[in-house]
């Protein structure tokens, strides 16, 4: 004999077909609301992560950076200002770091990567929460810290959606851990996927620059072509010579030129970086045009040096020359 069905054995009456689908709907939207309750608790948790916890200080050799960054490089003058004020006032919010869940002994940054890298920098500890948690929690917790202290610009934020969504994170988590709405996280993730990644790296951060701007950027390198003139542009010794906050408009009204009216130059480009790393430089020349950029920590004072120094260093270059047969 056919099994009855469990709640006709209850209630003395059969289910109907309509019923049996409500019910099937209404466990669904119930999966569905238990998932957002558990993504918006996370959320919520992440802001009360470092309430009444023990405080405790770690070797800057065992922390690791966090498995999704959400950084484009930080301004080299902006983070020695930053180190300066942690040498003089201490570190006075502490990071968040996990186990590291493949190294035993190490420890993965959640939040905090600035203080960790200015600790590493002065050969100091730096003071950390631990907390074990998975990886979900770990980019809700991330992105909530960044988004709470606006931290991120726009295209920060929007390279950190494309990563998440590329490792498999869904869209609800993403728009959980950066607090913004459907609508939003599909401009960031657009823009993400469009502006090509060489132009958005030479353009850095880009703090100023808000949404609507990146949107003009998106559309005016749709055009494959475009694409590749914008790559060509970001490394132009012209693009290089522009202060870094007019960089953007630059390469707008390059990308609105007629690309046939633009002479193409010869261009000479390339990098250097001290043994110990605490000066990085990139140069561009062309034509009769050269820049130089510096980075890393002591990138000011070996600029502030080297500005001090140039009369003796063109005398040098001259006695070079001379020496060349030049």
């Amino acid at each position: 004999m056919a099994r009855k069905n469990l709640l006709a054995s209850v209630t003395g009456q059969s289910a109907t077909q309509p019923e049996v689908e409500a019910r099937a709907e209404y466990t669904r939207r119930g999966a569905s609301r238990s998932m957002m309750v558990s993504i918006d608790e996370m959320a919520e948790n992440a802001k009360r992560l470092t309430a009444g916890e023990a405080i405790i200080s770690l070797d800057t050799a065992l922390v690791d950076s966090s498995f999704v960054s959400d950084r484009i490089d930080d301004d080299p003058e902006d983070f020695a200002v930053f180190v300066e004020a942690i040498r003089e006032q201490g570190q006075s919010t502490p990071i968040l770091v996990r186990p590291h869940p493949t190294a035993l002994g190490r420890y993965m940054v959640v939040f905090g990567h600035r203080r960790t890298r200015a600790a590493k920098a002065l050969g100091i500890p730096v003071r950390a929460i631990v907390k074990q948690m998975e990886d979900i929690a770990h980019v809700v917790a991330q992105g909530q810290e960044n988004t709470a202290r606006a931290n991120l610009s726009f295209i920060e934020k929007a390279l950190y959606a494309k990563k998440l969504l590329d490792m498999g994170h869904e869209k609800t988590t993403i728009r959980s851990s950066l607090s913004v709405d459907e609508t939003l996280l599909s401009r960031m993730l657009s823009v993400a996927e469009i502006v090509p990644s060489s132009v958005i790296e030479a353009l850095g951060p880009c703090r100023s620059v808000g949404r609507d701007r990146w949107e003009e950027l998106k559309k005016a390198v749709a055009n494959p072509k475009s694409a590749e003139h914008a790559g060509r542009v970001v490394h132009t010794a012209e693009f290089q010579a522009v202060a870094g906050a007019d960089q953007f408009g630059f390469l707008l009204k390059q990308l609105a030129t007629p690309r046939g009216r633009t002479p193409k130059a010869k261009e000479l480009t390339g990098s250097w970086s001290a043994p110990d790393e605490a000066v990085k430089a990139t140069f561009a020349a062309s034509g009769k045009i050269f820049s130089l950029k510096l980075a890393a920590p002591r990138a000011s004072e070996f600029g502030k040096y080297l500005s001090e120094n140039l009369e003796e260093l063109y005398d040098a270059f001259k006695a070079s020359q001379k020496m060349d047969g030049n």
